[in-house]
């Protein structure tokens, strides 16, 4: 269920945004990341992700997620859970922090790696560009949000 836009201010100025990151992995161990256009990490390099919406399962959520980020509908069982991240931003989709509202995200990290020679089809709406980065070029780069950054320790992590 989307909200009206006051409804949704509301929302941001009171409570945590619950949403899902993929951290999407190609066949040659890159990370997929576009450039965000929107508060908050406005003009930083981040990985593709999105909220969950009220009454949507979460396997509901990833595949919608997953559809409109990667142009592709993955089942969640298809990707291994990173951790849960909270997300600190003194801005908001609704302006900078002089406008008096800040963004608390929780969110499900994701690790999803895509078959070999999958074709993805990337909007255009949240990021002005797209790119695949090694693991070293990520973690080496202030272009790169540390929220983004923060999941290299969990990619470490052998598969349970």
């Amino acid at each position: 269920m989307w909200l009206d836009e006051d409804a949704f201010q509301g929302v941001v100025a009171s409570t945590p945004l619950v949403s899902i990151d993929l951290v999407v992995q190609n066949k040659h161990g890159e990370l997929l990341l576009g450039h965000r256009l929107n508060r908050p990490a406005q003009g930083f390099w981040f990985v593709p992700g999105g909220r969950i919406q009220k009454n949507e399962t979460l396997d509901e959520a990833f595949r919608r997620l997953t559809s409109g980020e990667l142009g592709s509908a993955f089942d969640r069982a298809s990707a291994r859970l990173l951790g849960v991240y909270e997300h600190f931003y003194t801005d908001s989709v609704f302006g900078t922090a002089e406008d008096g509202i800040d963004t608390h995200y929780v969110v499900l990290g994701y690790h999803l790696r895509l078959p070999i020679d999958h074709a993805l089809t990337l909007p255009s709406d949240q990021h002005s560009a797209y790119r695949w980065c090694s693991l070293n070029e990520v973690e080496a780069s202030s272009e790169v949000h540390a929220n983004s950054r923060a999941y290299l320790n969990a990619l470490h992590m052998p598969y349970m």
